[in-house]
């Protein structure tokens, strides 16, 4: 009985520690408990968001010292989302130097 139990309580604790936290919605200690992100980035987090909502990854990556594509690829795969999308569905930021994509500027004459 005490066995089933135990390893009741693990496969709910394993389930629980990763369920996707949004940033918008999460406490210091959901999103310190994301691999990743530790008390700084956390800080960090909660100091942007007491300016607004994130919109989305872009904006995330934009308000977040320390957060470009590959660490949001990162967090995203632990379970960290902005609005309820993972990295992966947000659509991905143009370049600073990029004014169109390269079929645009094939097109134009």
């Amino acid at each position: 009985m005490f066995k089933k139990i135990l390893a009741t309580t693990a496969m709910l604790f394993a389930v629980a520690s990763f369920a996707a936290v949004d940033v918008n919605k999460g406490t210091e200690a959901d999103l310190d408990g994301i691999k990743g992100v530790g008390p700084s980035m956390s800080k960090r987090i909660l100091d942007a968001r007491k300016t607004g909502e994130f919109k989305d990854w872009p904006d995330f990556m934009q308000r977040v010292k320390g957060v470009k594509e590959k660490k949001a690829a990162k967090l995203s795969a632990e379970g960290l989302t902005v609005n309820g999308k993972s990295f992966g569905d947000a659509a991905p930021a143009p370049s600073k130097g990029e004014k169109g994509t390269k079929e645009a500027k094939a097109a134009k004459p």
